[in-house]
């Protein structure tokens, strides 16, 4: 099963998107937007700067675990990661990312 992208509103009514493996575990998440269509725009902009590397920032959490946010091209976080107990897993879910985004379809539930 291939990766997709959900569109939902929060409890705030702010919209935002996960990136969903095709196991249904989430990947990455957005931030929370007021409009719909820049939470689109944050889609389309998942999708294009995914595949590039360079847009990948690694980090560790004060806990001692490890995370990445995928960032546009203007420096921008335009998703971020769970936490994972490893760097390897922290690799294998950027890898993840890369392999599901560019193509994955937006199921919208807002």
């Amino acid at each position: 099963m291939a990766g997709k992208f959900e569109l939902y509103t929060d409890k705030a009514g702010e919209y935002r998107f996960r990136l969903k493996a095709g196991n249904g575990e989430n990947i990455l998440a957005s931030e929370g937007y007021k409009q719909k269509a820049s939470a689109e725009n944050g889609i389309e902009s998942v999708k294009k700067n995914a595949p590039d590397d360079n847009r990948y920032e690694r980090k560790e959490t004060a806990a001692e675990k490890h995370m990445f946010n995928l960032k546009a091209s203007n420096g921008q976080v335009i998703g971020t990661s769970q936490s994972y107990t490893s760097a390897s897993g922290r690799d294998n879910g950027i890898e993840s990312v890369k392999k599901n985004a560019p193509d994955a379809e937006v199921v919208d539930l807002t």
